[in-house]
């Protein structure tokens, strides 16, 4: 699966003085009243989807999932899909054996993206609510994470700045390829699912 978006692709349009519009969020908790917002954003908030035949609770539970695949530590799989939470899923998945950066660094990205297809594909009403973001540029305004956040909070000074930004905003950029995966193929399973396993020959 080919990244279309980077830190370095989103420095380079603002650079060359190209108009960009921020949407910031951080956080799972839903709001009072609010079936849909920023919040399912989230790597964390819970919204079951399918992979064959398996349930993930969230996309953090897909990830540490992966995570463990990748490394083929069965045990810890395992406990991470049978865990309730997705703070379980983290915990587990800084257990995962035979564990190398480098290698999870070339697949973390695209294993994040697949993640969230199947999540907001499989949950229209997020889909949906994704899809209205149209071209906004997602950022995940977390000042704890400077790999998948910005390592800044929205209300920071440096937050509109992306040169100035402390991380990589990998979920952010994740999400926007999520996006236009939807906005080219759409909800239907089967139509996913074909278009995720010619991405992997790619």
């Amino acid at each position: 699966m080919k990244a279309n978006y980077s830190l370095e692709w989103l420095q380079n349009k603002v650079n060359n003085n190209e108009s960009v519009k921020y949407l910031f969020f951080w956080g799972h908790t839903k709001s009072k009243n609010q079936e849909v917002g920023n919040f399912c954003f989230s790597q964390w908030f819970e919204s079951d989807f399918e992979v064959d035949g398996i349930t993930f609770k969230s996309t953090e539970h897909w990830m540490m999932a992966q995570k463990a695949k990748l490394f083929n530590d069965t045990e810890i799989y395992d406990q991470i899909i049978n865990c309730n939470k997705p703070g379980e899923a983290k915990a587990l998945g800084r257990k995962v054996r035979n564990f190398d950066e480098s290698l999870w660094k070339q697949h973390r990205y695209e294993i994040v993206t697949k993640g969230n297809i199947y999540k907001f594909t499989q949950n229209p009403a997020l889909g949906q609510y994704l899809l209205s973001t149209q071209s906004r540029v997602l950022v995940e305004a977390s000042p704890v994470d400077t790999i998948w956040g910005i390592g800044l909070t929205k209300d920071s000074e440096s937050a509109n700045d992306v040169n100035s930004w402390r991380g990589l905003n990998l979920l952010g950029f994740a999400l926007m390829e999520t996006r236009d995966f939807i906005n080219e193929i759409g909800f239907d399973i089967e139509k996913v699912k074909k278009a995720l396993s010619e991405s992997v020959t790619k």
